[in-house]
């Protein structure tokens, strides 16, 4: 037996020496050279559009990276220290509810597959993309830059806007930022315990955002159901966002707010890590839990950084360094829930978001006793920072 199998070995080499390979079949005999040939017009067919849609995505990553940072940045110019935290909530928790609707379009271009001789994931992109395109048309034409450039304002209106921001908000007319700005942002060190606070939340909030399908699909729901089981934890994010938000500027306590809310995101995935895999309603209920938590801590933590700088071109400087930082977040968060821990319940992906969510709920704590540590160093009255 080991002499023919040594000798069919030979044979087959001596097919590929000549040009020509029969399959494991023996039924087609595949001439090399037209194989390669085959490959060549595969190649030049394929990879081109393979690079166009790896360079449509770069673009897009690109163009869509400065939205959210010069939302937040935008409204310092139209609201004071004690207004932003909510407004700042219905730009994300809009985000955390289009997730909701994502889920159910999603479910729904799932019937579509084939209509118009069009794929299902080409109709989703279709859908998705349109509004944002029409959007950008009335954005351009309608939203104003600062009050004090506005139309819908009188000269009553526009003086009062200005001076209720004149220490608290952003300057429509500000000066370019000068190095000495730039290098006081850059060596502060308590903004960069902003920035590793917004890195840590970044991770869940990444993963809750892109997998949450996947994570449902883990808890016994299959295909488009898996699509249709996200509405409920973004539906109950939105709600729970809006009135943290709201409590932390009403009660100026930003800091706290998002200490509080992390350990409850952390509490929930803690629950998920711990709980038997199969038992899935209790871990749907923590999915819940730990998204409400995640996604509402974040609007107070963007509202507080905003709040603790003075410089127009400061805060603009601070708030994309405090994205920035957590963009490797966000790429992390796409890693921790591998497909092949579902039937484990995926352990590491929970595991690494209750961490990150309890070193947040830390390092707010912290911050909030030196800020408080700091503004008593200040006379009565005089107080700089806010909490």
């Amino acid at each position: 037996m080991q002499e023919e199998s040594h000798n069919s070995r030979t044979d087959m080499v001596e097919d590929v020496e000549v040009g020509n390979k029969e399959s494991p079949l023996g039924e087609i005999e595949v001439n090399l050279e037209q194989e390669k040939s085959l490959i060549r017009k595969q190649d030049l067919r394929i990879l081109p559009l393979y690079a166009q849609v790896a360079g449509i995505r770069f673009l897009l990553g690109v163009l869509e990276a400065g939205l959210f940072p010069g939302l937040v940045f935008y409204l310092t110019f139209w609201y004071k220290v004690s207004e932003r935290s909510l407004r700042v909530a219905f730009i994300l928790a809009s985000a955390t509810l289009a997730g909701a609707f994502g889920g159910a379009i999603a479910y729904g271009t799932g019937h579509m597959n084939g209509a118009q001789g069009l794929s299902a994931w080409r109709w989703l992109f279709i859908i998705e993309g349109a509004p944002s395109c029409a959007s950008a048309i009335f954005v351009w034409f309608f939203l104003p830059d600062y009050p004090e450039t506005c139309r819908f304002l009188n000269s009553e209106d526009k003086a009062l806007a200005k001076q209720r921001l004149a220490v608290e908000g952003g300057q429509g007319m500000a000066k370019a930022m000068t190095w000495i700005e730039a290098k006081a942002v850059l060596t502060e060190w308590r903004l960069y315990a902003h920035y590793l606070v917004y890195f840590a939340i970044s991770v869940p909030f990444s993963s809750l955002s892109l997998l949450t399908p996947t994570i449902t699909a883990g808890l016994g729901y299959e295909n488009l159901q898996s699509q249709l089981m996200t509405i409920p934890p973004y539906a109950a994010a939105y709600v729970v966002t809006l009135a943290v938000s709201w409590s932390a500027d009403y009660f100026n306590a930003r800091g706290l707010h998002s200490a509080v809310f992390s350990l409850i995101g952390a509490i929930g995935f803690l629950a998920s890590a711990v709980l038997p895999p199969d038992a899935y309603a209790h871990r749907y209920g923590c999915l819940i839990v730990a998204t409400s938590g995640a996604f509402s801590c974040i609007p107070p933590l963007l509202g507080w950084l905003s709040s603790n700088l003075r410089s127009t071109a400061g805060i603009g400087l601070a708030i994309a360094m405090n994205i920035s930082f957590g963009a490797p977040g966000q790429i992390v968060g796409v890693w921790i829930y591998k497909s092949d821990q579902a039937k484990k319940g995926f352990p590491t992906g929970h595991w690494t978001n209750a961490g990150l969510l309890l070193l947040a709920s830390v390092v707010c704590v912290a911050l909030r006793l030196y800020y408080g540590w700091l503004n008593r160093r200040f006379p009565q009255g005089q107080i700089r920072y806010a909490y």
